[in-house]
């Protein structure tokens, strides 16, 4: 199965805009969101860097990543285009 980890932090402007472009994709994939300064083991573990990143799991190993605020047209084809 597949599911998106999104990385964000509460005080990061480009993630709260993400968010917001992720909820008008219509996304059927379960998203789940990982704020790294309450979960610093988490984004350690997948070697974040920078937020916001989304990172697409299927069987829990990584398929695909994407760094940064992107528009509701690129998330669609990041999500849905191998």
């Amino acid at each position: 199965m597949k599911r998106i980890l999104r990385f964000t932090a509460s005080w990061c402007q480009p993630c709260k805009m993400l968010a917001a472009n992720l909820g008008e994709t219509d996304c059927k994939i379960p998203t789940e969101v990982v704020d790294i300064d309450i979960h610093p083991e988490i984004a350690a573990e997948y070697g974040i860097r920078s937020v916001p990143t989304l990172v697409m799991l299927h069987e829990n190993i990584e398929e695909k990543r994407l760094i940064g605020n992107k528009s509701p047209k690129e998330l669609k084809e990041w999500i849905y285009n191998d």
